[in-house]
């Protein structure tokens, strides 16, 4: 859309209800003269691709499927193509299970990449609200873990954070200046890591700053569902059909009162079209 702010970049795969909702929030809380809307779907084949043709307010990639490719490179080399549409002065990457439900979201992420010409990106880590004694308890554990792999000399692991396990923005929450993701010839599948790791640690390479929100502030304005995508399509899956997974997006659906958004199909519309 002419003179937007941000565009915004949705990767879609085999989740219809999960991307209905995640579009019509955006509808709900978004000046829409504010943004653009890129979905790139990766050859879906089902009814979430054909309510996505439907819509005359997205811009739609139909992405084909790649023999051999795994489900997170997928999900970066779609958001690659929709960088390469992208003029905007800024880019965010969200999930089909980012939900947005604060009308001020936008103008909060970029009042935060705004407060210094230095920042490159701003977003999440993980979007996860925990209490003040369960941070408490996973920042002593972290600790404990790095402090007895010292005391064994193990240096091959896998603890957040620490050596190639980086924190890094992740795509469900990622927004970076345009002009320097092109400028520096950046995007979100370099090497066949997962979407926006090495990408992160261009932008920190280049000299910028690359500031993480704390989940309890992000958490008023974004929710994010973790492995959604995974937990409602088992065909994705190792193990069998996650119940646990199934109910914990049930409580978010609930929260987010979604319901009234899946029944009024006016979010679906263009203005015009009213």
């Amino acid at each position: 859309m002419a003179g937007s702010l941000v565009t915004i970049l949705i990767p879609n795969y085999k989740t219809l209800a999960l991307t209905k909702l995640c579009l019509r929030l955006i509808r709900k809380n978004t000046d829409l003269s504010k943004i653009t809307v890129i979905v790139i779907d990766n050859d879906s084949q089902d009814e979430s691709l054909d309510y996505l043709r439907k819509l005359t307010w997205i811009d739609l990639i139909e992405r084909p499927t790649v023999a051999g490719e795994p489900g997170f490179q997928a999900h970066a080399a779609a958001l690659d193509l929709g960088l390469l549409r992208t003029t905007t002065p800024y880019v965010l990457s969200i999930h089909t299970d980012t939900f947005v439900k604060n009308p001020q979201w936008l103008e909060f992420l970029i009042s935060e990449i705004e407060k210094s010409p230095r920042i490159a990106g701003v977003g999440s880590w993980k979007l996860e609200s925990k209490s003040f004694y369960q941070r408490i308890l996973k920042s002593m554990e972290s600790h404990f873990q790095k402090n007895y792999y010292k005391l064994i000399n193990k240096k091959n692991h896998a603890l957040e954070g620490v050596g190639k396990n980086y924190f890094y923005l992740r795509s469900h929450c990622a927004m970076y200046r345009t002009d320097l993701l092109h400028e520096l010839g950046l995007n979100f599948s370099e090497e066949g890591e997962v979407a926006g790791k090495l990408l992160h640690r261009r932008l920190l390479d280049a000299g910028y700053e690359m500031r993480f929100l704390e989940s309890k502030i992000l958490i008023n304005y974004i929710e994010h569902i973790n492995h959604a995508t995974m937990v409602l399509n088992p065909a994705l899956q190792i193990k069998t059909r996650d119940t646990k997974g199934l109910k914990r997006i049930q409580e978010s659906l609930d929260r987010l009162n979604a319901q009234t958004i899946f029944i009024n199909d006016q979010f679906d519309q263009m203005r015009s079209d009213k």
